[in-house]
């Protein structure tokens, strides 16, 4: 990280902003309607604590380094100016832990915190460690890590239902749709970066060192854009099945896309009005409604829809109007799927205090797992 002394910019405090001001409007819609199913955080807290979060915890506090105003003090100041700009009252703990990857997670429901890479702090400058930090910060404010937790239970529950056909099919539906929620926290997760640090040159170059590595002496941010241009729109059906074949069952959207999904939001003026402070509070979190959020949702698919340049999506508009309803499909996902997940929080309930009853009862919702996020309950950058 660099240490240059450099005149601190002044940022914006987004005082008593809400999560909604910077999340994907599919991602928000999912949350606002898993946040309405009654126990559904308990139930998830229950399988959670099954696999012991506290263990993790130590486990970091082992074998990284906590950071705070005496170790890595300028990775603790970078912290602090993300918290202050996204008006975070409580900072969750920050550890560093030995990687030569740039990548970061939040982990925790009762008690989140964050874990860095050492690479961040080597190859990242001030400015895209600040957004790193706000992207991190951002995940926590949105309560990803929860449903994160639950895509992972999910994706248990289908590898045991491997032999029953049709069981484990309906699981990898719910599954792909889930993932395809994440992607869009993830794209949430950027634009809270982006408002922690307020410098839109720094998130692109974040974004830039996840593709390519920390020396960007060499590389070109117009040049990186174009090449986000060429990757959603270039090529023909093939290309965009191969696309499909390459995110249907990942985490995380590719560095390019996320680029230029950032620098379309910014483009939107969204980003501008966020910083003059139009922006939803936390006091009126209460009063969000499903509905309207579900419409938002998918009106985003909808728009998605009709502006994308891929080839199969231009296809699939040739042939009709009837396309269109496509991104309205989509975009409905998380209203469709909530009385499932409402009987799967119950059914899950009474697994656990069937498992709680029997002697010797196992962990069933994993293991500390990997940088991804995906085995430790946790949400990636």
């Amino acid at each position: 990280m660099s240490t240059t002394d450099t005149p601190a910019r002044r940022r914006v405090t987004l005082t008593g902003i809400s999560s909604r001001a910077w999340e994907h409007p599919a991602d928000r819609g999912a949350l606002v309607a898993l946040r309405e199913l009654r126990g559904f955080d308990d139930v998830l807290r229950a399988f959670f604590g099954m696999w012991n979060e506290r263990g993790f915890r130590l486990s970091v506090l082992a074998s990284g380094i906590r950071v705070d105003h005496r170790q890595y003090p300028a990775v603790w100041q970078r912290y602090t100016e993300a918290a202050a700009a996204l008006d975070v009252a409580e900072l969750p703990e920050l550890y560093v832990t030995q990687s030569p990857w740039l990548g970061a997670e939040a982990v925790g429901l009762e008690r989140p915190f964050i874990v860095l890479n050492s690479a961040c702090v080597q190859q990242l400058d001030e400015d895209e460690l600040r957004c790193l930090l706000g992207h991190e910060l951002g995940h926590v404010g949105s309560g990803h890590a929860v449903y994160k937790t639950m895509l992972m239970i999910l994706t248990r529950w289908a590898a045991n239902l491997s032999w029953l056909p049709v069981g484990a099919f309906a699981l990898r539906a719910i599954i792909a749709a889930m993932l395809e929620w994440w992607r869009k926290a993830e794209l949430s997760a950027d634009r809270a970066g982006l408002l922690a640090g307020q410098d839109p040159a720094a998130a692109l170059r974040l974004l830039m060192k996840l593709a390519g590595g920390g020396d960007l002496s060499q590389v070109d941010t117009t040049a990186f854009l174009e090449q986000a241009a060429e990757y959603a729109g270039g090529g023909d059906v093939r290309d965009s099945l191969h696309k499909i074949r390459m995110t249907a069952w990942s985490t995380h959207p590719a560095p390019v896309a996320r680029a230029a999904q950032l620098r379309q939001w910014i483009d939107s003026g969204a980003y501008g009005r966020v910083l003059a402070g139009d922006y939803p509070r936390r006091d009126d979190d209460g009063s969000t409604s499903v509905s309207e959020e579900i419409k938002a949702a998918a009106e985003s698919y909808r728009e998605e829809f009709s502006r994308s340049t891929d080839p199969l999506v231009g296809l699939l508009r040739r042939l009709g109007d009837g396309a269109s309803d496509v991104g309205e499909w989509v975009g409905g996902t998380a209203g469709r799927a909530r009385s499932w997940v409402d009987a799967a929080t119950e059914a899950a309930g009474r697994a656990h205090r069937a498992g709680r009853a029997a002697p010797g009862a196992t962990a069933g919702a994993g293991g500390a797992g990997g940088g991804d996020g995906t085995g430790s309950g946790g949400a990636a950058v």
